[in-house]
């Protein structure tokens, strides 16, 4: 019953032995990911889930991809390595630069932002310790946005609507105030 994290993907553990573990995948996860195109042997990005009180070194990464890209560009520069990934027009309305990202459940900063793709860069660290540092031109990886992105975006299409609403005597009605 554990979640772990599977290219950033949460996914919950249903059998555990010593040097493996075994996880169930919905069909949904599968068309929304890139699991279902994984092979024996492949190399995946592992983490356990938080527990409360442990430190946060990024931003919030929930598992819950929104979708996947490809990376078109892989150029190194100096020690670092700048990865270009395209994507859909349903994901980029959440990127911004300078913003978090998620890319195969590595907390990035984006460097920019395009009419179809975004631009990443990682240090020689998590090229070492990810297995984004192996992928290049052709690759799927899974993206998850910036979760306040999206509450913003609900908020400013719903919220007003909602918000109208409520007055001091629907909040005391409802025992509120």
């Amino acid at each position: 019953g554990e979640s772990i994290a599977v290219n950033g993907v949460c996914l919950t553990v249903v059998d555990c032995a010593t040097a493996s573990f075994q996880v169930e995948v919905s069909p949904e996860t599968l068309r929304r990911t890139n699991l279902g195109a994984l092979r024996v042997g492949d190399g995946v990005n592992l983490e356990r889930a938080l527990r409360l009180g442990d430190r946060l070194g990024g931003h919030y990464v929930t598992g819950h991809i929104d979708g996947t890209g490809t990376v078109t560009h892989k150029v190194a520069e100096g020690n670092a390595l700048n990865y270009t990934i395209r994507t859909g027009s349903e994901i980029l309305r959440y990127i911004v630069a300078k913003g978090s990202i998620a890319v195969d459940g590595i907390s990035l900063t984006v460097v920019s932002v395009g009419e179809a793709s975004f631009s990443v860069t990682i240090i020689p660290h998590t090229a070492r310790m990810t297995t984004l540092g192996k992928k290049g031109p052709g690759d799927t990886v899974n993206i998850e946005c910036d979760l306040l992105g999206k509450y913003v975006e609900k908020f400013l299409r719903n919220g007003r609507r909602e918000a109208e609403g409520i007055s001091r005597s629907f909040l005391a009605e409802h025992g509120y105030l």
